[in-house]
């Protein structure tokens, strides 16, 4: 990431966005600060802040807090969406869903497994980015890790995603937060960094000692842990391309 004016982290990855996705989002964001709502971005977009590497889903997580929902919807309403409902069903104790054409704007107040509702640690502790001009704050990568480490489904899991972020990110988590939010939830936390460890020794290492105390778990320290193959090993997970190659 890059610095951009007043501090603010450039994306590069944002020029390719299509222009026409990208006016849907800067018009909501717009809208919603006319409102005086106070909002951060997650999903895909909050995972390439971090990562470096954008998944373009055609949607767009706006997080906000459960007070904020009704005018949040307004503002999504004054920027010519619609509800998705009607199209394909969602869960509505969660989410909102809104959509023009093919793009799709999410309203987040709430974990999907009612784990956790969005306080104002989620809106103010992620930092400032700028997306083609625009001055937008992420979701603290505790709380983006937190969230995707519940999304171990038959039929979908973001464990690659939890992968990739702490790989990119190891020295920068706030280990002690993120332990904290999962409480008595961190064994998915100690899971997810023993299949890290075996991806990356040498990253794991860097995860401080009292983290491995706490959790319980301890990596490899074995000889010739320098010498892992992180590519070879993830080929082993799946063969397409889907593991951040430690770059250190």
């Amino acid at each position: 990431m890059s610095r951009g004016a007043a501090g603010t982290l450039s994306q590069p990855w944002s020029n390719r966005l299509p222009e026409d996705e990208w006016r849907v989002y800067e018009r909501v964001a717009h809208e919603a600060r006319s409102a005086g709502v106070q909002f951060a971005f997650g999903g895909a977009f909050a995972t390439a802040v971090y990562t470096g590497e954008l998944r373009n889903t055609k949607d767009f997580d706006f997080y906000i807090q459960p007070a904020d929902l009704d005018a949040m919807k307004a503002a999504v309403a004054r920027s010519g969406l619609t509800d998705h409902f009607e199209r394909l069903a969602y869960d509505r104790s969660w989410i909102y869903r809104a959509s023009q054409g093919d793009v799709l704007v999410d309203l987040i107040w709430a974990m999907a497994n009612q784990r956790a509702v969005v306080d104002q640690l989620w809106l103010s502790r992620g930092p400032l980015v700028e997306i083609r001009g625009e001055q937008m704050r992420a979701i603290p990568i505790e709380e983006l890790i937190w969230a995707k480490l519940y999304v171990l489904q038959r039929d979908r899991t973001d464990w690659g995603d939890v992968l990739n972020l702490i790989s990119a990110q190891t020295s920068s988590i706030d280990w002690d937060h993120l332990m904290n939010r999962l409480g008595p939830d961190s064994p998915l936390l100690a899971a997810t960094l023993l299949i890290f460890a075996w991806l990356d020794p040498a990253g794991a290492r860097s995860i401080p000692d009292h983290v491995w105390d706490q959790l319980r778990v301890a990596p490899d320290s074995g000889e010739g842990q320098n010498m892992v193959d992180s590519a070879a090993r993830a080929a082993l997970i799946d063969s397409r391309p889907w593991f951040r190659t430690p770059t250190r």
